[in-house]
């Protein structure tokens, strides 16, 4: 008979892999350090304004790296200005420049874009072609030497490099037992990056200056390409699943493929590549990235809201609604409170909805509330730190349980707080 699994060995992720350390702009990635949330813009990079407007809505959302594309010369003599405007607005975030087929070009005629840019992306499947290609790759490199600036070498499903990949096919339709073109091709992902980052390491970028990616859109392939990866180098290593698609298909697609790597300990730096509605919010991809590093334990970035799903006993909409207003207030205060209470990202809130399990649920949170349920009036018991403290009613419930949570930090974490603990 099969035995169910000790909850022991399956409590808590694997140990990070070891990878060498790289430092981004003060941002340290790798070598044990925190998983870094990055995104990436989608205005015009030559449109300083509106690019400066992006990265600093992004670096606020939570964005520690914010990635902008560089390709053509009007976007190269940008970046200098986009940092500046960006010093202007009080917004300090490292800037990683995108390169594709010209990058060499732009950062050799543009030395104050290869000069603001606290990191280069370099994608080895058309950084150049044929008898071009190592020039103009090791033109990058040398730039990034010049200017002590680390390099993220980006391979992509999209955009492998031909040559390496009809190479290995053709040693494969040799081999005596023939892998599958997949098979193939995910090996040819793995040796794009190692060889382009050897090559790299050849030329005098040392280890600690190097990031790797290997980003695909299937998420069984990012699995195994990342875990061949990881067996193969001790490179940190950049994940995310590219074109992802939008909205709930997205997030889920990136979450499963990404939880199951970052549960083996393989990534040190996280993108959730989703595409935004039209018009919609660029910063919900941090959010999602924000959520699942603190879902699965791995960092703290706001305090938890939890909500039931909601059923039959609870057919009235106020605990969705106060769920929704709650975890919507908590999230515009974080960037006030976390510089004023150090430490509220560990709060625990619920909000419930009937009293099935909504009182015990309140009760394990530092602070709950739970509704009563279906064709009851909203009467509403409030726990703090396990103990029913007040009962709340009628139109202003909403507001009263928001500053029982505002009395609640202020009193664990605030100035009176810390004199209490002298």
């Amino acid at each position: 008979m099969d035995t169910l699994p000790s909850t022991e060995a399956t409590a808590a992720p694997a140990p990070r892999r070891n990878t060498v350390p790289v430092n981004v702009g003060g941002v340290v990635v790798g070598g044990g350090a925190p998983i870094v949330v990055q995104s990436m813009t989608n205005t015009d990079t030559a449109d300083v304004e509106a690019t400066a407007r992006q990265v600093a809505a992004l670096a606020r959302a939570g964005s520690e790296i914010v990635r902008i594309t560089v390709d053509r010369p009007e976007a190269a003599a940008a970046v200098p200005h986009i940092r500046d405007r960006l010093a202007q607005m009080g917004v300090s975030v490292p800037l990683v420049g995108d390169f594709h087929y010209i990058g060499h070009k732009l950062l050799a005629e543009h030395p104050a874009c290869a000069e603001a840019l606290d990191k280069y992306r370099i994608n080895p499947g058309n950084v150049g072609f044929r008898e071009k290609k190592d020039r103009q790759f090791g033109a990058i490199i040398e730039t990034a030497l010049r200017y002590g600036k680390p390099v993220r070498i980006g391979a992509n499903w999209g955009s492998l490099d031909q040559e390496l990949l009809t190479r290995l096919m053709d040693e494969n339709a040799r081999a005596a037992t023939p892998r599958d073109a997949r098979a193939v091709t995910r090996e040819a992902m793995v040796q794009s990056a190692l060889l382009s980052a050897e090559r790299a390491e050849e030329m005098g970028l040392s280890r600690d200056r190097i990031i790797l990616s290997a980003k695909v859109s299937a998420v069984q392939d990012l699995i195994a390409i990342y875990i061949e990866l990881a067996r193969r180098s001790d490179y940190a290593l950049h994940l995310g699943l590219t074109e992802a698609g939008m909205g709930t298909k997205g997030i889920v697609a990136s979450s499963a493929a990404m939880g199951i790597l970052l549960q083996q300990g393989i990534g040190d730096t996280i993108r959730v590549s989703l595409t935004p509605e039209p018009g919609g919010d660029r910063t919900l991809e941090v959010k999602v990235a924000q959520e699942l590093l603190q879902t699965m334990g791995f960092r703290t970035f706001v305090p938890l809201v939890a909500a039931c799903p909601g059923c039959g006993r609870t057919t009235s909409t106020t605990f969705q609604e106060l769920a929704r207003e709650v975890q919507d207030f908590i999230r515009e205060q974080m960037p006030a409170w976390k510089t004023r209470y150090p430490g509220v990202e560990t709060l625990n809130v619920a909000v419930m909805g009937c009293i099935v399990n909504g009182p015990g649920e309140s009760k394990h949170a530092d602070i709950g509330i739970s509704l009563p349920g279906t064709g009851e009036q909203p009467v509403a018991p409030v726990f703090i730190d396990g103990k029913k403290v007040a009962t709340l009613r009628g139109p202003t419930l909403a507001a009263d349980f928001k500053a029982m949570v505002v009395d609640y930090i202020e009193r664990r974490w605030g100035a009176g707080a810390s004199r209490a603990a002298e």
